[in-house]
């Protein structure tokens, strides 16, 4: 328990922090299983929609500070190298 009224703000505070950060992580992790759960039913162009989708998730979650920057990039790159294998499976 804090024992300071700063201390008490600074909780509350954190407590906000903490759900506002959860809902922009939990959408960008949501829009990441949807792509992969698409591809691997095959359905390529669903996939490019919800692709586009997470992409634009994990840019909120770094723009919000929520997850850096380079992890959102990381997570991108992988998600379209992942995504253009299926892409090229399917045109073989």
């Amino acid at each position: 328990m804090p024992n300071t009224k700063s201390a008490e703000k600074e909780l509350r505070k954190s407590q906000k922090r903490r759900l506002r950060n959860m809902y922009y992580r939990s959408r960008a992790r949501t829009f990441v299983k949807k792509v992969r759960k698409l591809l691997a039913e095959g359905k390529i162009e669903e996939a490019k929609e919800a692709l586009r989708l997470a992409i634009s998730a994990l840019d909120k979650a770094a723009e919000k500070g929520v997850i850096h920057k380079n992890n959102a990039a990381r997570r991108k790159s992988r998600l379209m190298k992942l995504f253009n294998s299926y892409v090229a499976k399917a045109a073989a």
